[in-house]
């Protein structure tokens, strides 16, 4: 008789049992939520340096007219006009 379960501990145990998937359910869908606004800031970093801005300003240093922001460089002083 000790080995026995009673009907209440089985609704029990069902009942905490579903909660708890319920909250890794919960858990998982927040998650994936800030995993994909992570993405979508790294990608928003990474098309930021792409830009322009990180090529040379005027008097800058370069080896090509793409290295500056005016496109175009002094081959001769390798500087950018």
């Amino acid at each position: 008789m000790r080995a026995q379960l009673s009907v209440e501990m089985l609704v029990i145990l069902v009942i905490i049992l579903s909660l708890a998937a319920l909250v890794a359910s919960v858990l998982l869908k927040s998650a994936n939520k800030a995993a994909d606004k992570v993405e979508q800031k790294t990608e928003s970093v990474l098309n930021v340096s792409d830009k322009p801005y990180s090529a040379g300003a005027a008097g800058d240093y370069c080896a090509a007219d793409s290295d500056c922001r005016s496109s175009s460089c002094n081959t001769y002083s390798s500087k950018c006009l």
